[in-house]
């Protein structure tokens, strides 16, 4: 299945990759493109989900807003989440209808592209029975929050590669009040190549998915 790739390299501005998310879909939906993938790291950013409100906030948006963070509230499921430097940020834009016509057949398929990238990192990873997500252990290293409308997927998934993780301890991550996160830096030791693990879930997803990415394009305002 053809499908195009979309690599946004440095920092993205959330918002406006929001907006091109939304363009995306719309133009998925009226069949206008086939199946894309973005992937990207943000500026600091909290998006709180449609589960999520203040409540999941241990601190002020003032205090964030110090920190150079932006807050977001937007329409994906789940609560609030974190994205920033260091973190590979994925938005799958594809048709469900192309791929079984189930949600948690989906959900599990990027968790196993998570998981198989890893691998290649000779990171052990998994799933956590109840949570969506994925673990190394009893701490989380990649969150997964998407919107469905039209049968067509956006949002996606956050995987902590060099992230700073003291960015998380200002949250409740997903909510959950006593998870741990982590990253791959924290668990190998060492600084991971950002462009060779985009590389490696561009390949995962091909597997995974049965795609084929046949178009490239760098930057938030290429056309597709």
């Amino acid at each position: 299945m053809k499908a195009v790739f979309i690599n946004i390299p440095g920092l993205s501005d959330y918002e406006r990759v929001w907006s091109l998310q939304k363009k995306l879909h719309k133009m998925k939906v009226d069949g206008a493109i086939d199946n894309v993938l973005i992937l990207t790291e943000h500026e600091h950013v909290y998006t709180i989900g449609k589960a999520g409100d203040e409540k999941d906030l241990r601190v002020s948006e003032f205090f964030l807003k110090n920190l150079g963070a932006k807050v977001f509230k937007i329409d994906r499921g789940g609560k609030i989440t974190y994205h920033g430097p260091g973190q590979v940020v994925g938005y799958p834009i594809f048709n469900l209808n192309e791929f079984g016509s189930d949600v948690h057949t989906y959900l599990r398929n990027v968790e196993q592209v998570i998981i198989m990238t890893l691998s290649d990192f000779g990171i052990k990873a998994g799933r956590k029975n109840g949570f969506t997500g994925v673990w190394v252990e009893r701490e989380k290293i990649a969150s997964i929050g998407v919107k469905v409308s039209h049968w067509v997927t956006m949002h996606g998934f956050a995987l902590n590669v060099n992230t700073d993780l003291r960015f998380f301890d200002f949250i409740f991550p997903c909510g959950l009040k006593d998870v741990t996160m982590t990253s791959m830096k924290k668990i190998l030791g060492f600084e991971v190549d950002i462009a060779e693990v985009k590389e490696r879930l561009r390949e995962k997803f091909e597997i995974v998915f049965d795609l084929e990415f046949v178009r490239y394009f760098e930057g938030v305002g290429e056309r597709v």
